[in-house]
């Protein structure tokens, strides 16, 4: 366990010193964030911030910023709108603090979004990933209205399964290789199997 810790520290400390111009940013932010109860770790090579396994908030630096992220700071308050959106698709949840030079650190305020950021973490508020929905090519469709069969077969099977058929049978280019492809899944889907299931017992 001291082993960890240490690799962490140098780590840490490599980073700090890679981003010297940010030091009077990052070193203060992460007094705060030592003094609670997360615990610190290093996560795609920067110093990141867990609770329960999970990543609630990381240190970053760039060339013409430096930033606390929070990986879930869509649920924090902001009353002052300090914070911007980290991106879209798979950070839709996220949030960055920016800080550049010549800017003032507020560490009484950045402790309260600190603390608040764990609260959100302990009560469990998260975004969820958002499903998408199935595309199912026309060909299988058509083939699916006109048999009753093969479409209460098509329910039943996972949405994974569901969503190999509708791959594999969708990319296809031409219509005549569709069909095809079409012709040569049906019997698997009516014995309740994935389009790969038959290679995987070989």
């Amino acid at each position: 366990m001291a082993s960890t810790i240490n690799d962490t520290e140098k780590k840490i400390s490599a980073y700090l010193k890679k981003h010297e111009q940010w030091r009077d940013f990052l070193e203060p932010a992460r007094e705060v964030l030592r003094g609670t109860e997360m615990d610190e770790t290093v996560k795609w090579g920067m110093p990141t911030y867990t609770l329960n396994g999970k990543n609630i908030i990381g240190l970053t630096g760039f060339k013409n910023h430096c930033a606390i992220w929070f990986h879930n700071g869509v649920f924090l308050k902001d009353k002052d709108r300090h914070l911007v959106n980290a991106g879209e698709g798979t950070t839709k949840a996220q949030r960055q603090w920016r800080f550049e030079a010549g800017d003032r650190f507020p560490k009484r305020l950045v402790k309260s979004y600190v603390l608040e950021a764990i609260n959100n973490a302990r009560s469990g508020k998260t975004i969820k990933p958002e499903k998408k929905a199935l595309l199912i090519p026309g060909e299988l469709q058509l083939a699916l209205d006109r048999n009753k069969r093969l479409q209460k077969a098509f329910a039943a099977l996972t949405p994974g399964r569901q969503k190999e058929y509708a791959e594999h049978i969708g990319s296809a280019k031409q219509e005549k290789t569709r069909l095809s492809r079409l012709e040569k899944a049906a019997p698997q889907i009516l014995q309740g199997l994935g389009l790969y299931d038959k290679y995987k017992n070989c």
